[in-house]
């Protein structure tokens, strides 16, 4: 076996994420399949309602955050349906066979084909292209600390902005529901103007909360959980990288990756 080979990097490919689809799709299939069933599903499409709820939701949320936040959010929403497959099993494995294929080698051998293998992981192909270069530990803790900090930053900050979009949604429903009685309530005279008051009146509540309990909330969610696993990767890797800069037996480290590690991924790499 040659040296290169000696070290493999955890599985990295792009996956389609069938359950984010699944509950969007099954949920607007159910809710129109209970409007279809009912007959009128015509009485649930109206451009005022949508013009009021979707368009105020978006520009009022820029309110809150900014066009650069909005935007942004839109851009990592595409992490909830393609995902990077991370397992954090894999991951300690991988720094396992880093971390003895060190205490065999020496970290310097580490350098050109050994590190390039975890190219595609760029946070692990920094980390550990700090201790090739020979940083203390102290300042290799404090970039890769202020690096998760900053990720995490990042998705909290897209979270937020679809945790606002969903207070303001049905709020702006309640708008559109006022707005549809004031029009219907100055037209009693006029039979014809009522009923499409009254709808507007009604379907833009129905639209907004739509919207915040079908969409807005569970996509903040999904974000969250994705970042508290990508967390969990990037911590695993910290901690690996930080032994392998102390030069600590690699028995040692896969004691402090079990720690961090959740019951069912425990490792066990040199039983």
């Amino acid at each position: 076996m040659t040296e290169q080979a000696e070290i493999t990097a955890a599985p990295r490919r792009t996956l389609f994420d069938g359950a984010t689809v699944f509950g969007l799709v099954g949920a607007l299939a159910l809710i129109a399949g209970a409007i279809f069933l009912g007959g009128s599903a015509e009485a649930f499409i109206n451009v005022p309602g949508l013009l009021i709820v979707v368009g105020g939701t978006f520009a009022v949320t820029a309110v809150s955050f900014s066009l650069g936040d909005v935007g942004r959010t839109f851009g990592t929403l595409s992490s909830t349906i393609f995902y990077r497959e991370r397992d954090p099993q894999d991951a300690a494995y991988s720094m396992l066979e880093v971390a003895d294929y060190c205490r065999k080698h020496g970290v310097l051998r580490l350098a050109g084909g050994a590190l390039e293998k975890f190219a595609r992981e760029a946070f692990l192909h920094k980390a550990l292209g700090m201790v090739v270069e020979g940083l203390p530990e102290k300042d290799i803790n404090d970039i890769l600390s202020e690096d998760m900090a900053t990720g995490a930053a990042r998705v909290q900050r897209s979270a937020g902005v679809l945790r606002k979009a969903a207070e303001i949604s049905p709020a702006m429903g309640l708008i559109g529901t006022l707005i549809g009685l004031v029009q219907m309530l100055s037209n009693l005279e006029n039979p014809d103007a009522i009923g499409p008051a009254m709808a507007v009146a009604l379907i833009t509540t129905f639209y907004g909360v739509l919207l915040a309990n079908v969409v807005f909330n569970p996509l903040a969610s999904k974000l969250e959980r994705n970042a508290a696993e990508e967390h969990l990767i990037h911590y695993l890797y910290t901690v690996g990288v930080l032994a392998i800069s102390r030069k600590d037996n690699p028995r040692r480290l896969e004691m402090l990756l079990n720690s961090a590690l959740p019951a069912e991924s425990k490792v066990r790499f040199f039983d």
